[in-house]
């Protein structure tokens, strides 16, 4: 079992920044691929980024390519996404996300979200 918990999200204006933080629990950390996910209001959760338990293996979404970054720190069990240029549409519940082999639409693990508001 993989408890994930989310931080790091807030409030803020259009073309600022916000990292966001993802704990994991459990001594495999670095043998599970792990990811970001969002949901904005009324519309369905959608796949963000997602990187290997490497480090290595970055995939993201059209819609934050070259805007978010996602990394990790395997001694630390933290993966982390940095979004920069933040537009008012990126404005959703940030939910972090833990496969055995590789994120995707349906993920093993997903955290509670964290809420990220962006002003325009």
């Amino acid at each position: 079992q993989v408890q994930l918990v989310e931080s790091g999200g807030g409030l803020v204006q259009a073309g600022g920044s916000l990292r966001l933080s993802c704990a994991a629990s459990g001594r495999t950390f670095s043998s599970y691929s792990m990811g970001w996910f969002r949901q904005a209001p009324g519309k369905e959760r959608e796949f963000v980024a997602r990187i290997n338990g490497r480090g290595g293996g970055r995939y993201y979404a059209d819609s934050v390519k070259d805007r978010f970054t996602i990394s990790r720190d395997n001694a630390k069990n933290t993966v982390y996404l940095q979004m920069n240029s933040l537009k008012p549409d990126d404005t959703a519940v940030y939910y972090c996300a833990a496969d055995r082999v590789v994120v995707s639409s349906n993920p093993d693990y997903l955290g509670q979200g964290t809420q990220v508001t962006v002003s325009s």
